[in-house]
């Protein structure tokens, strides 16, 4: 059985290895300039009023965020590969701030890769890479990040006032490095967009995709039109749960140490999150 394992193992190896490549291969090298103010500027109004009606978008504390000059965004990350929370805060920065004003966001790379995405690039979406952060702010924009990634975004819908970065603590470190402000962003509604089940953290590590495509989970989900849905590759037509975002003040982690500043974040974004979640009566209502 060895002898079979062996040979078999080494197969396995190698497919799984080709398989990452050709992922990687598809993945666009990052371009800031692929942000298109033009495109943006005529398609802001429309994509604007849809959120606002699907979805009763509602996000408050704009003022907060300083208003020229690089600063990191951090937020809490909900509704599955469609995410709604990283949509209608887009459209409400770039409204409230304007097209011209560089603002990039940060995604997985098969995000950026999936066929009919390309309209993310020109709102300025780019791979999650610190090379990419490091330019962005390096550029004097204001950079969005979601440290939970994939991890918080498949949460299950019983802990959508949960905040879980799944103990990532990068997002610090980028805003010492480049003596930036972190402002914290909180939303809640996305985890109501479908039923969320489970992370399927072991199925992932089963099929190797962590591997192939660092994807740590293959979530399983209740969600429209696919009924029971794993690994949402293609995603789903969300409920139209009401979103709502809350930009809070922003926190000088620079002489921070970084375990002291990741916990503080983490606090004041709970209670935040609480605080939007005691607000609303019914799931998908609001």
């Amino acid at each position: 059985m060895a002898g079979v394992a062996g040979p078999l193992g080494g197969v396995a190896a190698r497919v799984i290895g080709s398989v990452a490549e050709q992922a990687r291969s598809r993945v666009p090298t990052a371009d800031l300039d692929e942000r298109d103010p033009d495109y943006i500027r005529e398609s802001l109004p429309g994509l604007w009023m849809l959120a606002s009606l699907y979805f009763r978008a509602e996000v408050r504390g704009l003022d907060r965020i300083p208003e020229d000059g690089p600063v990191l965004l951090v937020g809490n990350h909900s509704g599955g590969n469609v995410t709604p929370d990283t949509h209608v805060f887009t459209l409400a920065f770039t409204t409230y701030f304007g097209v011209e004003r560089r603002f990039h966001q940060l995604a997985h790379n098969l995000v950026l890769s999936m066929p009919g995405l390309s309209r993310l690039r020109k709102y300025g979406t780019v791979a999650a890479h610190p090379e990419n952060a490091r330019r962005a702010l390096e550029a004097g924009a204001a950079l969005l990040v979601y440290p939970g990634g994939d991890y918080e975004v498949h949460r299950p819908s019983w802990e959508s006032a949960k905040v879980d970065f799944g103990g990532r603590r990068g997002f610090v470190r980028v805003a010492q490095r480049h003596g930036v402000p972190l402002v914290p962003v909180v939303s809640i509604g996305g985890q109501e967009t479908a039923i969320f089940i489970s992370r399927g953290e072991g199925l992932a590590r089963l099929l190797g995709l962590d591997r192939m495509f660092r994807l740590k989970v293959l979530p399983i989900s209740l969600a429209l039109p696919w009924g029971l849905n794993v690994g949402d590759m293609l995603g789903h037509l969300p409920l139209p749960a009401k979103i709502t975002i809350q930009v809070l003040p922003a926190i000088d982690v620079r002489e921070m140490e970084i375990d002291a500043a990741h916990d503080l974040v983490i606090a004041r974004m709970q209670e935040a999150l609480h605080a939007l979640q005691a607000e609303r009566r019914l799931p998908v209502l609001g």
